[in-house]
């Protein structure tokens, strides 16, 4: 008997958590006195969830109206992370935990996973979700509103992955903060808007401890708009970030994306700022500013940066030294001497700079809709197919996730152009589809194998995108509104391979 039960505690030891891990559930007609272990026999609150939750284990949340919670001190691993996630689409935390004023705080604890909540109205000096000192966790699908300091607040949490969030409404600060010396942090496919202050705001802060720098932050597929001061994506005390494919649009008083040191270690360098499209309003300040020191092997490619302050433009830098810049669409505005002043595209061509960027069309001319918020290209827009391949080695889709590039080079800003032509009929090799129109699945027939396919709407946006080894593929429509959709087939270099037009009944 003394050796099966060594047995078992090693095969314990190997297994982590795994073979124990249990799933609870809380919903608003639940107990505490119940063992949770099913809907039947859920817990009333969040906090008891997050006081019986260890490595492995699953809180679910049934739809409903909740107080906040706070889990701390406890680790999950990779292989058995923690997890609290939303049964539902409604499950509201209108109140804060049991110990600070957050609807949800995730502290010293790692490999935790925060799914699906919405956290609105957090009072005093409250965010909606609270992660720090703690490594590798995950906070996706939360909907943060009107809350007192943040949607979303991260300090000294290295490898967090902040992702599809929606932030609004923050009444002193910002949608999503990532403060301290928190490095690998991924920030993408979030909405942030109507924020008292910045959009998303990265801050090393040298003053609260560590080295005061956050290294290597990738930021993409964000969309920023009708925030209030300050930048739609600001940074201070980063190396290295990487900012591509995001909108970034109607912010006032502030820059498009801002380049600079205040409380970190450094001022932020080495920024790859590729594939954005950045509209400033007449009331906000720069497009890209980049602060000296920040100049230091930062490169701005394949963006649309257009600004239409008074006399501001697109980009200024205190120091040009070790700082690349072209094929952009520009408003004839610029500066090589910080914020004081502007000089033309030509005067900035002639310091070295742009020289393939482009004077800006008017808007209607490169943008589908732009009074609407529509920034997705126009047909002929000046973007298609006049950015550069220097990107290609971290920008491989469009915000939309199509992939890029369609034509016969990059396109600039956010989106790539889906190129459907005059009838939405381009020949297509040996591909058919059938039954069209439907009413649910279609089937897509030919020779080809390793693709892609895009479904397309008729304002060229894409609704579904899907990889096969080979046909034949069949695909569901009934989840599309009735219309008119293209299917676009490429091939695993992004060559097309057709372009079929079918109609949803």
């Amino acid at each position: 008997m003394r050796d099966f039960t060594s047995l078992l505690i090693a095969l314990l030891l190997l297994t982590g958590n795994s073979l124990l891990a249990a799933t609870y559930y809380v919903s608003n007609a639940g107990n505490n006195s119940n063992s949770g272990l099913s809907l039947a026999q859920s817990f009333l609150t969040l906090q008891k969830g997050a006081d019986v939750a260890i490595a492995g284990d699953t809180v679910l949340v049934a739809n409903g109206t909740y107080a906040g919670f706070d889990f701390r001190n406890k680790n999950g691993t990779a292989a058995n992370r923690v997890v609290f996630q939303a049964l539902g689409t409604n499950v509201l935390i209108n109140q804060s935990g049991p110990i600070r004023s957050d609807g949800i705080n995730i502290e010293n604890a790692d490999y935790v996973t925060v799914d699906g909540f919405i956290v609105n109205g957090m009072p005093g000096n409250g965010n909606g979700v609270r992660v720090v000192t703690s490594d590798f966790c995950v906070v996706r699908n939360c909907s943060c509103d009107g809350n007192a300091e943040r949607g979303i607040f991260t300090g000294f949490t290295n490898d967090i992955l902040i992702e599809n969030n929606i932030c609004t409404n923050s009444v002193d600060e910002h949608g999503i903060y990532v403060s301290n010396s928190s490095d690998r942090p991924i920030v993408r496919f979030n909405t942030c808007y109507g924020n008292n202050n910045i959009g998303i705001h990265f801050n090393g802060d040298l003053s609260a401890g560590g080295d005061g720098i956050i290294s290597d932050a990738q930021v993409y597929g964000n969309v920023l708009y009708d925030n209030g001061q300050a930048a739609g994506i600001n940074m201070d005390g980063v190396l290295n970030p990487l900012i591509f494919n995001n909108l970034i649009f109607n912010n006032h008083f502030g820059q498009g994306i801002a380049l600079f040191q205040q409380d970190g270690a450094i001022a932020t360098r080495g920024a790859k700022i590729f594939n954005n499209t950045i509209i400033v309003p007449s009331d906000g300040r720069w497009g890209i500013l980049v602060r000296d020191g920040s100049n230091i092997g930062t490169q701005i490619y394949n963006n649309i940066i257009l600004n239409f302050h008074a006399w501001r433009g697109c980009i200024t830098v205190d120091n040009t030294a070790q700082f690349t810049s072209d094929y952009n669409i520009l408003h004839d505005k610029m500066s090589a001497s910080g914020d004081g002043s502007a000089i033309s595209l030509l005067q900035w061509q002639a310091l070295g700079f742009d020289a393939h960027s482009q004077l800006a069309d008017p808007l209607v001319d490169i943008f589908g809709d732009p009074a609407n918020g529509d920034y997705h290209l126009a047909i002929g827009s000046q973007a298609i197919d006049a950015g550069t391949t220097l990107v290609n080695s971290f920008v491989n889709n469009d915000l939309d996730g199509a992939p890029r590039p369609l034509g016969a080079a990059f396109d600039i800003g956010c989106y790539e152009f889906v190129p459907i032509s005059g009838n939405g009929e381009p020949s297509g090799a040996l591909i058919e589809i059938f039954p069209n129109p439907t009413s649910d699945f279609v089937t897509i027939s030919g020779e080809f194998t390793h693709f892609h396919l895009q479904v397309i709407d008729a304002n060229g946006r894409v609704v579904l995108y899907r990889t096969g080894a080979g046909a034949p593929l069949t695909v569901s429509l009934k989840d599309l509104s009735p219309g008119v959709y293209f299917l676009l087939l490429e091939n695993e270099r992004n060559q097309l391979l057709g372009l079929k037009k079918v109609i949803r009944e």
